[in-house]
């Protein structure tokens, strides 16, 4: 339901998604929860190493990312398909000229700072940081904003995290973005459109 609703509250105090509840233990934000299954599964160490320093170049990008590529590359779904969506009015094309400057100067950063000359973020194998970057960075494709055009190796680093991941695992976990332009054509209930308009448009000041 609403993440402002009662029920959602019993699952995070935040009020807010993502959130864990794994029995009577609950948990919010992203990382945190990312954190908490890779340790509690015993995940492979490539994901988040137990070497000290790769761990901290995880940690690293983690931060990074959320004031960053997190900051602009979700800005693109709100303002093309969803505010649209629950306003029934389209932003100005000033606005996500706006955002893709901002996203465009993250992602020059996560090129030369992280990226670099390796095959992933952090070295030769994937880790939470490609994870976490690769669901932000599929967000505007999904709207029609391909990141990956005209910079090859950003492209190159999303087929070796496609691979990774295994292409069928990775476009089943991204359906939903790549086609939410359908969502165009469903009808939303009134007082749902009148509760979220304001909090979207709240999101993009």
């Amino acid at each position: 339901g609403p993440s402002n609703s009662e029920g959602a509250g019993k699952v995070s105090l935040l009020k807010k998604v993502p959130a864990l509840k794994d029995g009577d233990f609950t948990l919010a934000e992203c990382t945190a929860i990312l954190l908490y299954l890779s340790r509690k599964y015993n995940t492979p160490d490539h994901w988040y190493p137990s070497d000290i320093r790769k761990r901290a170049q995880v940690d690293e990008y983690l931060s990074w990312h959320h004031a960053n590529i997190r900051a602009n590359a979700p800005k693109t779904m709100w303002i093309k398909v969803l505010i649209p969506l629950f306003t029934g009015q389209p932003l100005p094309s000033e606005k996500l000229q706006e955002v893709m400057e901002g996203l465009s100067t993250s992602l020059k950063q996560l090129e030369e700072r992280f990226l670099q000359d390796k095959d992933f973020i952090i070295g030769n194998e994937i880790s939470l940081a490609d994870l976490v970057a690769i669901v932000e960075l599929m967000q505007p494709v999904g709207v029609g904003c391909d990141v990956f055009e005209d910079r090859p190796r950003l492209m190159e680093w999303r087929r070796r995290v496609e691979d990774a991941v295994g292409k069928e695992l990775f476009f089943q976990a991204h359906e939903m973005i790549l086609n939410i332009k359908e969502l165009s054509n469903i009808q939303i209930d009134p007082q749902l459109k009148e509760h979220l308009a304001p909090v979207l448009m709240k999101m993009l000041k």
